[in-house]
């Protein structure tokens, strides 16, 4: 659908897919990113592609950047998805959470951009994703070039489905007018899944109203947008990423508040090791379980898409927390 095709020369799209700089995932068929008769989005990764797909319906052709399985703040955009970004007719992203796709789309010809950030507010949650919230961490934060401005806004907003909702209204009203030839289809499609999430929202306050505790441990802090709308605490075990080793003594101060706040579990992801999880939990006598930031569904997810994997997530608090 993309008109301005031809202004990418066959021999320049040639060479770059000689490369061979990997492949896209794609919700359709990745290699027909920018050559079909739909409109065709490329979006930065998962919960951006189930938006495109539930709003797009049979309209769209959607494109993923990010892999399943893929870690989506590490990923690094190749020769060929930016050749695949020219020839969409849309991003969708969330700009702050992946670097190279902010690069990527802010000089690429797509006219139609659309930053997820831009639809909704985003908050300072302290230590989130790249922040340094625990003694010891600024130092470390430092020696890594981090900056506070980097970090001051948690982008993790598709995992409270209230802001979820908002995202999805703002990518409903920029396909309507990028594509008016089936904005009422795009318009029929956004209230429907704005419904759902008004459901998924509603199941999530009551189900997490009245609970034993109200602290929950999370290897990443991913989930300081759901804590804050169901009033729980979320405390993150390294905060920097999913991956790194928190210190002796940050371990020894979950443990502490586990005893304080009846924390009974420790929660990891599918897509990072669970050995840091598993480590505290031993120590602290606790159990582990699975609560998923959605940043990709893989063959280890609980479920086949963003609701079925909330619904998962929602009991694996409801269990963890106590709820009555």
């Amino acid at each position: 659908m993309n008109v301005r095709r031809q202004h990418i020369s066959r021999v320049a799209v040639a060479a770059v897919t000689a490369l061979g700089l990997g492949t896209l995932a794609a919700c359709s068929d990745s290699s027909a990113a920018g050559n079909t008769e739909k409109f065709d989005v490329v979006a930065s990764f998962y919960p951006m592609a189930f938006l495109a797909e539930q709003i797009g319906g049979d309209h769209v052709n959607v494109t993923s950047l990010t892999e399943p399985g893929q870690e989506p703040h590490d990923l690094e955009i190749s020769a060929k998805q930016t050749a695949q970004l020219q020839e969409a007719d849309a991003a969708l992203y969330l700009k702050g959470l992946q670097p190279s796709v902010d690069e990527a789309i802010s000089q690429s010809e797509v006219g139609t951009k659309i930053d997820a950030a831009t639809l909704t507010g985003l908050e300072d949650h302290g230590d989130v994703e790249h922040g340094h919230g625990h003694e010891g961490e600024e130092e470390h934060a430092e020696e890594e070039g981090h900056s506070d401005e980097e970090s001051a806004l948690d982008p993790h907003v598709w995992l409270d489905p209230v802001k979820y909702a908002e995202i999805a209204e703002g990518v409903g009203a920029a396909f309507e007018k990028a594509d008016p030839d089936h904005a009422a289809d795009y318009k029929k499609n956004t209230a429907a899944l704005v419904g759902k999430l008004n459901d998924l929202d509603t199941r999530f306050e009551d189900g997490l109203k009245n609970t034993d505790s109200k602290v929950f441990f999370t290897n990443h802090s991913a989930f300081g947008y759901l804590a804050e709308r169901y009033g729980l605490t979320q405390e993150a075990i390294s905060g920097v990423d999913p991956e790194s080793e928190p210190s002796a003594a940050r371990m020894k101060e979950l443990q502490t508040e586990a005893k304080a706040d009846g924390v009974t579990t420790v929660f990891y992801e599918t897509l990072v090791s669970d050995k840091t999880a598993k480590t505290l939990a031993d120590d602290a006598g606790l159990k582990t379980d699975v609560l998923d930031p959605l940043e990709g569904i893989t063959d280890q997810s609980r479920g086949d898409d963003y609701f079925e994997v909330m619904e998962a997530n929602l009991k694996a608090l409801q269990t963890a927390l106590g709820a009555k």
